[in-house]
């Protein structure tokens, strides 16, 4: 399809909730009952465990609840003031994965392009990240993704606000050594309505395809 749907929740969604709501999307785009699907939303504080998350790498599992994901990755945060873009497309059988989350990357790249922020991929580690000088990396996105009949689903997660104080409780997507930033920390304060437009425009570059409203 040359058309998506293009959603956005006010209010944060509860984690359950939305894998709920994604399962069925999925099938819904196999079955070609829907269309395609970004949705961007928040979620009340938690962390989520991806397929290749450590049980060492939760440091304190009482200080958010944690939820077992489907998706690839390690241990990761979500909450308030962090913008999730949720993205459900048919790949089509036997697309190239690599492919596809190398465009995700590029997709948060051109998104922080437009905060004059410089992200950047680095070899080993997923997610994007910022070089803050003097030999300093911070980690302001990660990616976590999963297909399923070859539609994608999870996605992206990209702080442009958030409590980073929440990190605490585990260690980001397995890497200890480097930490974790946000639009705000880096002096780039903006409203999630405006990272929600960048977002939009970087995606319809990346992916070529056009948003559709509701």
């Amino acid at each position: 399809m040359d058309e998506i749907e293009w959603q956005v929740s006010e209010a944060p969604v509860p984690y359950e909730a939305a894998v709920a709501a994604m399962d069925a999307r999925v099938a819904a785009i196999r079955a070609g009952t829907a269309p395609e699907l970004v949705w961007l939303l928040e979620h009340p504080p938690l962390y989520t465990a991806g397929t290749s998350a450590r049980d060492r790498d939760l440091i304190d599992p009482t200080l958010l609840p944690v939820y077992r994901s489907g998706r690839g990755g390690q241990y990761t945060y979500h909450g308030p003031g962090q913008r999730v873009g949720y993205v459900m497309l048919d790949l089509g059988r036997g697309a190239d994965l690599r492919l596809y989350v190398r465009g995700l990357e590029e997709w948060l790249i051109r998104t922080l392009a437009r905060f004059d922020l410089k992200g950047e991929r680095r070899p080993g580690r997923v997610g994007i990240w910022i070089d803050e000088g003097g030999g300093r990396e911070s980690k302001i996105a990660a990616i976590g993704v999963r297909v399923r009949h070859w539609v994608s689903f999870h996605g992206v997660a990209l702080n442009v606000d958030p409590d980073l104080s929440h990190y605490r409780g585990i260690v980001p997507c397995g890497v200890s050594e480097h930490d974790v930033t946000s639009l705000a920390r880096l002096g780039r304060r903006a409203a999630m309505a405006e990272v929600d437009a960048a977002l939009r425009h970087a995606f319809a570059e990346v992916f070529d395809l056009t948003p559709r409203e509701r």
